[in-house]
């Protein structure tokens, strides 16, 4: 089973995302800022990411950098999920790493097309 890790420090919008990601068959692993998300993925590489911008203790831009400098912190695929719909952060963003960027709010059809296209799930679940 493939694991997904849900960054975001609103606990609602964790909650909804588990859901959603659960249904597509994931297991989830939660955590409220960038530094825990570290820690996580520390101990082992989930294969996605879920990753909030704006977030106290460690937002999602530093986060995706420190990320992409680990030895194997190139392979989970990563889609930004923020309210933050400015051009300037969304190539901030790819330029990061990032694989795919969504708008909040969000809902299945548009995480399981974004999981889709980075490769993650096969096909769009209905």
């Amino acid at each position: 089973m493939k694991t997904c890790l849900v960054v975001d420090d609103s606990g609602v919008v964790r909650k909804i995302a588990r859901r959603i990601v659960e249904q597509m068959n994931f297991r989830v692993i939660e955590a409220e800022d960038g530094s825990k998300a570290l820690e996580a993925c520390r101990r082992s590489f989930p294969d996605a990411i879920l990753l909030d911008w704006n977030m106290p203790v460690m937002d999602g831009f530093e986060f995706i950098c420190q990320l992409r400098r680990m030895p194997g912190g190139d392979a989970p695929k990563v889609v930004f999920c923020t309210t933050e719909n400015g051009m300037d952060h969304i190539a901030r963003a790819l330029e990061a790493g990032a694989n795919e960027y969504i708008m909040k709010p969000f809902d299945k059809d548009i995480v399981a097309a974004k999981f889709q296209e980075v490769g993650l799930v096969e096909a769009i679940l209905t």
